[in-house]
């Protein structure tokens, strides 16, 4: 079977699978270029409320597959990034579930979702120096957000690969799972995702990822959503609330 992402919804949750199991997953450019709309699609969907993005066949993904890149190392970049930012910019929270390898895009991936967790024994790398490639200033800044600058000097200038444990200890995954635990854990996790009310954490995600100016917008949003009424009622009656609000569709 070619290279692709596939995709399904479940219990409101969104799975993206990136399939190039030859190549420990590496995105070919026509994945790159596939990335981007297939979020736009998902994120307009009301229906899905959360995302995971994972890879097949125990491995996440090796970043990029240089043999489907015909162009020049520019245009590689500017596929991996869009693609990043577009994964960034979903609306809905975002996790990433890495088995083996997440090393090169595949870590530009990861980094770009809200949440990362990692089953014991994968591996990370940011490995541009290998290939003496300027890392993107948009994906060092995201990285540094993570880890700090410190540790994404450490990874930068190195291209050395990380274990679970560091990458734990530096930020850069959220929970490490054992053999055969992740699958179930973010099941777990992403059912509590999907209960919880979508206008805070819509509000959450712009204010962490640095859009502080929209205060006014998103008190309005909270006084006609129903939402607060909601919880403090299902609060005082001891039972699951039932937000209602949803995040906008796209045009």
């Amino acid at each position: 079977m070619e290279p692709h992402l596939s995709h399904q919804v479940t219990d409101a949750v969104a799975t993206v699978v990136i399939h190039n199991p030859a190549k420990r997953n590496a995105m070919t450019a026509a994945m790159w270029r596939a990335l981007p709309p297939l979020l736009h699609e998902l994120s307009a969907d009301p229906a899905v409320r959360a995302l995971v993005l994972a890879g097949e066949d125990g491995t996440f993904c090796a970043g990029a597959d240089i043999s489907t890149l015909q162009g020049s190392a520019a245009e590689a970049q500017s596929l991996a990034c869009a693609a990043e930012e577009a994964l960034a910019a979903f609306p809905k929270p975002t996790l990433a579930a890495v088995r083996g390898h997440c090393v090169g895009g595949g870590s530009q991936l990861a980094a770009a979702c809200d949440l990362r967790f990692a089953e014991e024994g994968a591996l990370f790398g940011v490995t541009p120096a290998k290939l003496g490639i300027v890392y993107p200033a948009s994906s060092t800044r995201r990285l540094v957000s993570l880890v700090g600058p410190a540790a994404t000097k450490y990874l930068l200038y190195s291209g050395e690969l990380i274990d679970t444990e560091r990458a734990l200890r530096t930020g850069l995954v959220d929970e490490v799972l054992p053999d055969g635990e992740l699958a179930k854990r973010v099941a777990e996790f992403t059912r509590i995702l999907v209960a919880r009310s979508q206008l805070t954490q819509a509000a959450a995600k712009e204010f962490a990822n640095g859009r502080t100016d929209r205060d006014d917008h998103w008190t309005r949003q909270a006084h006609g959503s129903g939402d607060t009424a909601e919880g403090v009622a299902a609060f005082l009656e001891r039972r699951q609330p039932r937000f209602t609000w949803v995040v906008p569709g796209r045009g």
